[in-house]
């Protein structure tokens, strides 16, 4: 089963708690602190795959959360870092920010992408020792890891994009030119997912051509299959419009042609501009006055009309030489840059807080402080005397009192609450 579209839910991993500990030593009375830091949590990485062609396996797993860093240990040891988290996908996989849209990463070339970066250690009570705070007993808890709900979606790589009404013979031309075996059938819709073939124009030269289904009137809108799959001729180099200009079906070609045209600019103007070769198809049973009629409606576009017969294999070695020609010129394969936006993550030096009151209770609401108040250890009086001054550091008490509060009044963060005393 083909699937192109994936949502998921990554976690980097948290970062290690710093360690409370005193060194302990025969002989030694006061050895002083050694906690040590927390480790790294793991971050989340995207690797392509070439040996994926489909987002299958993000259907049946749909969660993937990197391990946490190692908590602190005596002797000041740092905790290890936890391993990354690598996650493997298909090339050409765009990967978005379900909440938002926000393109993270084009997975399109060999180099890894970190999507979720893990937290860093915390620090252990070593770290907080002073000539006027000798034994301290309180370390900080790691901070957590990025986490996103993510979208996945596959935008095949190819050079050439094969469109065209169904059953006007495309699966039988990339059958021809390449080792791809697709189904193949007199009847609508008998491709049912895009196929990918190598056409070797020689032993150094080749191309990659995608066979795009399900294209008809409509296809923009939903009609068919052409809403699931029109995203993968949006990178592809050259549109080889394929046509039946026999009319075998009872349809104009010159109709059937504007047709898709048309769909494919409402999908995406940008592909009504991308380079296009047209391929006549089946004038093995097409008179010379359709073949005429239709060429000379392309020259009037300023189109080159090849005409084949996939089925023949007639002049199909004509059409391909032409193709390379065509992409010799063309830039490489589209890739997608990132949104600039900065990735939501925490931010120790961001001291943002809101402050609200009800019945006098005054609620702050920040991101940043309750990670210094799982580090504070309540029965000790130099934990809260830090504790305090980060609160009078960060501006929070000054604007308790421009708020009135009044010593007896409680302080509420995070549901822990607390009477002011001045």
């Amino acid at each position: 089963m083909f699937v192109d579209l994936a949502r998921i839910r990554i976690r980097a991993g948290k970062g290690g708690d710093g360690a409370v500990s005193f060194h302990r030593e025969k002989y030694v009375a006061a050895g002083g602190p050694d906690g040590g830091d927390g480790g790294k949590g793991g971050d989340v990485v995207f690797v392509a795959d070439t040996n994926l062609s489909s987002l299958i396996n993000f259907k049946y797993k749909t969660k993937y959360y990197a391990g946490d860093g190692q908590n602190g240990g005596t002797k000041r040891c740092t905790g290890k870092n936890a391993p990354d988290l690598v996650v493997r996908v298909p090339k050409g996989t765009l990967v978005r920010e379900a909440k938002t849209g926000r393109l993270i990463a084009d997975l399109s070339g060999d180099e890894p992408a970190v999507i979720a970066r893990g937290g860093k250690g915390g620090w252990g009570n070593a770290r907080f020792a002073t000539p006027t705070r000798q034994i301290p007993r309180f370390s900080k808890p790691g901070l957590p890891g990025e986490e996103f709900d993510l979208v996945l979606e596959l935008k095949l790589l190819a050079d050439v994009g094969l469109v065209g009404f169904p059953n006007v013979g495309k699966s039988t031309l990339i059958s021809v030119v390449s080792e791809a075996k697709p189904k193949i059938a007199n009847y609508h819709f008998t491709t049912l997912s895009p196929v990918l073939g190598v056409v070797r124009v020689s032993e150094e030269k080749g191309f990659v051509m995608a066979d795009i289904p399900g294209l008809i009137e409509g296809a923009s809108e939903g009609q068919g299959l052409g809403h699931e799959f029109l995203r993968h001729v949006e990178r592809c180099r050259l549109i080889l419009h394929v046509v039946d200009v026999s009319g075998s079906e009872g349809r104009d070609p010159i109709e059937d042609f504007e047709k898709i045209n048309l769909e494919l600019e409402r999908f995406s103007p940008e592909l009504s501009a991308r380079p296009m070769l047209v391929a006549a198809n089946k004038c093995d049973i097409a008179s010379p006055e359709q073949v005429q009629k239709f060429q000379s409606y392309l020259a009037g576009l300023g189109l080159q009309m090849f005409p084949i017969s996939a089925a023949t294999r007639s002049g199909v070695g004509e059409l391909i030489n032409a193709v390379a020609r065509e992409i010799d010129k063309l830039p490489p394969i589209e890739r997608f840059e990132p949104d600039p936006v900065a990735p939501r993550r925490f931010n120790a030096n961001n001291r943002d807080f809101k402050i609200r009151q009800e019945n006098r209770v005054f609620h702050i609401e920040t991101d940043w402080l309750s990670y210094i108040l799982g580090s504070v250890n309540m029965d000790d009086y130099e934990s809260l005397q830090y504790f305090q001054r980060t609160l009078r550091d960060s501006g929070i008490i000054d604007r308790l009192e421009e708020m009135g509060i009044e010593e007896g009044d409680a302080v509420d963060i995070d549901g822990f609450q607390f009477d002011y005393v001045r």
